[in-house]
């Protein structure tokens, strides 16, 4: 039997709810959870804060002890909430290279790939929104 998810639940400082509210979460919710802040740059150009993360966008991580170091999103998990980026790598004992994931949360989208229509449809609709709602503040000052 699935684990039911509760949608009147708002917040708890326990974190095995927190994991398991994660865990359960929907699609539609997993989206939003899986999103990263983008640079100040394209904030200004798009008009938008965050954006869900997809494979081929160019990331910088933020945190931790691999800070600024950029590179390509290889992988993306969405039931774990991790991102696997190209070049971010540890050596293991037996010669091998292994992936590190990441947390979106620790990331900023330095570039991102705009091949898909959905996304640039998505992009530019809230682009729109926030160019008229500034034409409109200006009209009223």
């Amino acid at each position: 039997m699935k684990n039911k998810f509760y949608k009147n639940w708002k917040a708890s400082k326990n974190p095995k709810k927190q994991r398991k509210y994660s865990a359960n979460a929907p699609i539609h919710l997993i989206k939003k959870m899986i999103s990263v802040n983008l640079s100040k740059e394209l904030r200004k150009k798009y008009g938008k804060r965050n954006v869900p993360i997809r494979k081929g966008d160019t990331v910088r991580i933020m945190v931790g002890k691999l800070r600024n170091k950029e590179g390509k999103v290889s992988k993306v998990k969405r039931n774990d909430l991790k991102v696997y980026i190209e070049g971010v790598q540890v050596k293991k004992r037996d010669g091998s290279k292994a992936d590190i994931p990441t947390r979106p949360s620790n990331l900023k989208i330095i570039e991102l790939i705009l091949d898909d229509k959905k996304r640039i449809k998505s992009i530019e609709r809230k682009a729109n929104i926030h160019k008229e709602e500034s034409k409109n503040n200006k009209e009223k000052k």
